[in-house]
């Protein structure tokens, strides 16, 4: 038993399951659907995905295998996780004008990338892409907020004291 391979795994499924639990305090702070549990699971499933297409006995001896399996994998857990996303979307309204759920929809799937990022061990780019998804969740949209006051009528569709989040 080999307890650096345990801490290793360890260390990239917890750091996974930590940021979509982050990210989902944001989706449940908003009341969305899509909270802490799910995307930790989220982020955790495609870390596991990962790691597990990473330690496939004899992998690393073939880099062109190995390229291949971890492409086939990366597209299969984003493709996938599309579908998870799709299913926070909802279309309301007669004509299905009014369309919600398409910021988490997008949580779900950046979740997921930074799933497989932890998987992968790619630190930086774990880091750098939970910061930026705060940035883009929370300063973001205050910015959103106040160009749209700043450039639309009071009362017109789409002026944040109108409307609500849709995300």
């Amino acid at each position: 038993m080999d307890l650096e391979l345990y801490f290793e795994a360890s260390t990239r499924l917890g750091a996974a399951a930590l940021c979509g639990l982050l990210i989902g305090i944001n989706r449940d702070a908003h009341e969305k659907p899509a909270g802490m549990r799910t995307l930790a699971l989220v982020a955790l499933g495609a870390a596991i995905a990962t790691l597990t297409a990473l330690w496939i006995p004899g992998f690393g001896a073939e880099p062109d295998s190995m390229s291949r399996v971890l492409q086939g994998v990366i597209q299969g857990v984003l493709a996938g996780i599309g579908f998870i996303g799709a299913g926070a979307i909802m279309r309301l309204g007669r004509q299905g004008e009014n369309v919600q759920g398409v910021t988490t929809a997008a949580t779900v799937w950046v979740s997921a990338a930074l799933g497989i990022a932890c998987g992968m061990g790619a630190w930086p780019i774990v880091l750098i892409g939970v910061l930026l998804v705060f940035f883009i969740l929370i300063v973001a949209k205050r910015i959103e907020n106040w160009l749209l006051r700043q450039l639309l009528p009071e009362g017109e569709k789409g002026h944040p004291d109108r409307t609500e989040d849709s995300g």
